[in-house]
C-alpha cells in the first residue's frame, strides 16, 4: 500500500513527542533532522500536512490560540490565525481550524509570536533561588542562553566552594558538571527554558587557574577534553569574555584550540570580544580570525562599540562581517536596546592587578607601589588592555548603580566624577576606595554608545537580541542589589522604540530577530518558529501596548503588554500576569546524547538547518 506525506508526517509527530516528551531524555535535533528527514525544506513540508489528518483532528486541542495576527517567526508578512497545541507541541497553524479545545485563548487584535529567545542573558546561577525569571518572562521571553566566558560547569571542588562563599548559591546545592546542574535545575523548576555555553574562563580556571600565562601543551589538551565532556553534557559551544580576568589572559591560539573542539562536536565559538573600544576592529578581526581557523561558526556578544572618537568604526566592522559572511565564515551576533553598557568598576582596572583572586586582587592594590601602577595605567591615555570607563568618555560617563553595604547605597545614581568631588579625591583613587570598601566589584553603568550606531546594528539581518542581564523578580532583596534597565525591557523596548516610533524594523522582522535568527544559529532544534511539530513556546502580545517601563533611575519596573505565554505549552503567563508554572527545561546542543558514547562525532559537521 502507498504511504502518503500525510503518513509519514503523522508517524513523525508521533515518534517526535514520545522521544521529546522531556528534552532531557533524547538527542538534540531528533525531531527535526532524521535520517530520512535530513532536508530542512522536507521535513517542513511533512509537518505542515499534519493538520490535514483526519485522526488527529479529530482529537481536542489542549490549547487554542484563536483569531490573532500570526508572525511565524519566518519574517514573512503575517496573516490572522489560530494555532492549535497538543501534549505541549504545536500540532497547528493556519487561517482557521474547526478543532475543540481545552483552553480557548482569545488573541483577536493581538500578536500570536514564538516564544522569544534572550539570545544573551546572565540568567544561570540566579535560576537556582529566583526560578520565575519574572522580568524575562513578562516580555515574552521563553528561553534564556546563558554562560558569557564563565559558567554553571565543569566546576573543580574549589570553585563550587567559592560560589558558595560568596553568597549566591546556597551551600546545601551541589553540582559540577553542566550535565549536574541542567539535572539540579530540573529538580527544583524553572519557568524558561536554558540553554548554555561552557564558558573559556571556566575552563581556564580549572585546568590553570587564575594566572596570567600560556597553558602547557598537557593543560590545553585538558582543557580541550573539558569541552568535549561539556558538548557532550549538552553546551552549545565555547564562550569567552576576552575583557575580564581570567579570560583576558587567552591568547589567540589558545582560542583557536578551544573554538576547534567545539566545532568537532557540531558547536559554535561566542565572544564578549577583546576590546569594544579603541582596539575595536582588531579584536573583531581577531573573532572572525578564529572561526576561520577553527572552523566554529562565531557568535559576537553584545555588538557596540565605545566611545564618541570609535563610534566611526562601527560601519566598517558592519562591513568586515558582511565580507566575512559572504566569504563563508559564519559568523552573527547579538544586542541589547541600550546605549549604556552595565559593568563592574573592576573593567576600569588593568587585568594583571586582578589576577590570583578577589583577594590577591585586595592585597595588591593595598600595596602603594603598586596602587600608584594601577591608577597610572587606568590613566593612560593609548593603554594596552581595554579600560571601559575611557569609553564612556571618563568618570563623568560612569554612573554607579548598586553596591554591597547599606553605608555606600546612597551614592547609587550619582557619576564617579560627582563621588570623586565630594571625596575630594581623584576619580581613580576613588574607584579603588569604593571597591576596598563595598568589598565588590560594584555596578555601573557606562554610558559609552551612539543612538545611530544602535539603528544601524540592529538593521542587520544577522543582530538578535540578547539582554545581557538576569532575569530578577522585583524582591527587597534584588532592589537592594541594584539592576540595569535591560534586565527589565530589553524585548519590549524593541517594539515600543524601534519598531513603533523610530520603525527601524517591521513588526515581522523583529519577531524574527527575537526567535528564528538565534534558534538557526545556535541549533536550538525545534524551537523559534510557530510550525506543526515544534515546542509549544507561545507569546501572545498587544502590538500596540507592548513597552518598557524600566529607566536608569527606575529600572525596576516589568514591562507591559505581553498577554499569554506558553512554555512547553503550559500557560505560564495568563493575563499578563505569571501564574508560577516551572515549565521550563535545559535545551542541551546537539552533541548531547543521554550517553557518554560519542555524540560528538555524530555531531560533527552535520549541521541539520542551514546556518543563519
Amino acid at each position: 500500500m502507498a504511504v502518503t506525506a500525510g503518513d509519514y508526517s503523522g508517524r513523525l509527530i508521533h515518534d517526535c513527542i514520545a522521544l521529546r516528551e522531556n528534552d532531557e531524555d533524547s538527542p538534540r535535533g531528533s525531531c527535526i533532522a532524521p535520517a530520512r528527514f535530513r532536508s530542512v525544506a522536507l521535513a517542513a513540508f511533512v509537518f505542515s500536512s499534519l493538520a490535514a489528518q483526519p485522526v488527529l483532528a479529530r482529537q481536542p486541542y489542549d490549547i487554542l490560540v484563536k483569531g490573532g495576527t500570526i508572525y511565524d517567526g519566518s519574517g514573512q508578512k503575517p496573516f490572522r490565525g489560530d494555532v492549535g497545541i497538543r501534549d505541549g507541541r504545536i500540532v497547528h497553524v493556519g487561517r482557521r481550524t474547526q478543532g475543540r479545545a481545552l483552553r480557548t485563548i482569545d488573541a483577536r487584535g493581538k500578536a500570536v509570536a514564538p516564544g522569544f529567545i534572550n539570545a544573551m542573558s546572565q540568567t544561570a546561577l540566579s535560576l537556582l533561588t529566583s526560578p520565575l525569571a519574572e522580568s524575562d518572562l513578562r516580555q515574552g521571553v521563553t528561553l534564556v542562553v546563558v554562560g558569557e566566558g564563565t559558567s554553571a560547569g565543569p566546576l573543580t571542588l574549589g570553585m563550587l566552594e567559592e560560589l558558595h562563599r560568596s553568597g549566591g548559591v546556597p551551600a546545601d546545592l551541589q553540582w559540577r558538571t553542566l550535565d549536574q546542574f541542567a539535572k539540579l535545575l530540573k529538580s527544583r523548576g524553572i519557568a524558561v527554558n536554558v540553554a548554555s555555553w561552557v564558558g573559556g574562563s571556566t575552563l581556564r580556571q580549572n585546568v590553570v587557574g587564575l594566572a596570567d600565562r600560556v597553558p602547557s601543551a598537557d593543560e590545553l589538551a585538558r582543557m580541550r577534553a573539558l569541552v568535549r565532556e561539556a558538548m557532550e553534557d549538552g553546551a552549545l559551544g565555547v564562550s569567552t569574555a576576552l575583557i575580564y580576568a581570567p579570560g583576558a589572559y587567552a591568547k589567540t591560539d589558545e582560542l583557536v584550540a578551544l573554538a576547534e573542539q567545539s566545532a568537532q562536536c557540531g558547536g559554535l565559538f561566542a565572544s564578549h570580544i577583546r576590546s569594544e573600544g579603541d582596539r575595536f576592529l582588531e579584536a573583531l578581526d581577531e573573532l572572525i580570525a578564529i572561526s576561520r581557523r577553527s572552523g566554529a561558526p562565531a557568535e559576537l556578544f553584545h555588538i557596540k562599540v565605545g566611545g564618541p572618537a570609535n563610534w566611526p568604526a562601527m560601519p566598517i566592522a558592519l562591513n568586515r562581517i558582511q565580507a566575512a559572511r559572504e566569504a563563508g565564515i559564519r559568523i552573527s551576533a547579538n544586542m541589547y536596546s541600550y546605549a549604556a553598557s552595565g559593568t563592574g568598576l573592576t573593567a576600569s582596572i588593568p587585568p594583571w592587578v586582578q589576577q590570583g583572586g578577589w583577594d590577591a586582587f585586595m592585597a595588591r592594590i593595598k600595596d602603594p607601589a603598586i596602587r600608584a601602577r594601577v591608577i597610572a595605567e587606568m590613566r593612560d591615555p593609548k593603554p594596552d588592555w581595554e579600560n571601559v570607563m575611557r569609553g564612556a568618555g571618563g568618570p563623568d560617563g560612569v554612573v554607579l548603580s548598586s553596591f554591597r553595604t547599606d553605608a555606600l547605597r546612597r551614592l547609587a545614581g550619582k557619576t564617579l566624577a560627582e563621588i570623586a568631588k565630594l571625596r575630594g579625591t581623584d576619580p581613580e583613587e576613588t574607584l579603588l576606595q569604593l571597591i576596598e570598601e563595598d568589598g565588590s566589584r560594584i555596578e555601573a553603568f557606562y554610558f559609552t554608545m551612539s543612538e545611530d550606531n544602535l539603528r544601524l546594528q540592529l538593521r542587520q539581518p544577522y543582530v538578535s537580541i540578547g539582554s545581557d542581564a538576569a532575569a530578577l523578580s522585583i524582591t527587597p532583596q534584588i532592589i537592594k542589589s541594584g539592576a540595569h534597565p535591560r534586565a527589565f525591557g530589553t524585548f519590549a523596548r524593541i517594539y515600543a522604540k524601534y519598531v513603533r516610533e523610530e520603525k527601524v524594523l517591521t513588526m515581522q522582522e523583529a519577531v524574527r530577530r527575537m526567535t528564528s535568527l538565534p534558534a538557526a544559529h545556535y541549533q536550538l532544534g525545534d524551537r523559534g518558529w510557530l510550525k506543526p511539530g515544534f515546542t509549544a513556546d507561545v507569546v501572545v502580545f498587544d502590538p500596540a501596548r507592548i513597552r518598557d517601563r524600566a529607566t536608569y533611575q527606575q529600572p525596576f519596573r516589568f514591562a507591559e503588554g505581553v498577554e499569554e505565554v506558553l512554555v512547553n505549552g503550559v500557560p505560564t503567563v495568563v493575563g499578563g500576569e505569571p501564574t508560577g508554572a516551572l515549565a521550563g527545561r535545559f535545551v542541551r546542543g546537539r552533541a548531547w546524547t543521554g550517553r557518554k558514547d560519542g555524540g560528538c562525532r555524530a555531531a560533527a559537521n552535520d549541521w541539520p538547518w542551514p546556518l543563519a
